[in-house]
């Protein structure tokens, strides 16, 4: 018992320290995006979870992405996703909010990870007799893309990544599930 009141403890002093990091990082990139020119990437995507049921759900957000450096671009990045695990008596709704740093050698292509912050809501199915509820999580990701011009202005931003996030518990059988997913997006990347 006191193991596992320590253990949620330090659950707590982390995810505390990983908000404290993140919104930190996104003041940093806030502030590097507003002083240099940037990107607005409105995009698409499909969502795969590694552990849900075994189909591709569709997702949307929003990217502003900017240069720290000539072959350096930060990002920050919010959207919605929703996945199904369980036979459809588990939805996983996540309202990811993300930042990231990618490594750019050639102007078109970029490649690099960052961290999230998950808003979470695992939503039963009216047939199963338990209550929703809503967590927050964070996450880790990798991934890259590849730009292509469409006009001075403008660039088809194709891109994807895999996240990687803590085993979550679910009061079904059995008792965890791996939320980590694969996306890939598809946006118009609007310079400024």
């Amino acid at each position: 018992m006191l193991a596992t009141m320590n253990r949620r403890a330090v659950y707590r002093l982390l995810d505390r320290t990983l908000i404290g990091v993140l919104f930190l990082l996104a003041l940093i990139l806030i502030g590097v995006t507003a002083a240099r020119a940037g990107e607005i990437i409105p995009m698409v995507g499909m969502t795969r979870p590694v552990d849900g049921d075994d189909q591709s759900q569709i997702s949307g957000g929003l990217a502003l992405r900017g240069n720290l450096l000539p072959i350096i671009k930060t990002e920050i990045a919010a959207s919605y996703r929703s996945d199904k695990f369980f036979n459809g008596d588990l939805e996983v709704r996540q309202w990811p909010v993300t930042a990231s740093l990618y490594l750019s050698p050639i102007p078109a292509i970029y490649a690099g990870g960052g961290v999230g912050w998950y808003h979470t809501s695992l939503d039963y199915a009216d047939t199963v007799p338990l209550a929703s509820k809503t967590t927050e999580e964070f996450g880790v990701h990798v991934g890259g893309g590849l730009q292509v011009p469409i006009a001075p202005a403008a660039a088809i931003d194709l891109g994807g990544r895999y996240v990687f996030m803590r085993d979550q518990e679910s009061q079904l059988v059995p008792e965890k599930f791996n939320p980590d997913f694969w996306t890939t997006t598809l946006g118009l990347a609007i310079k400024f």
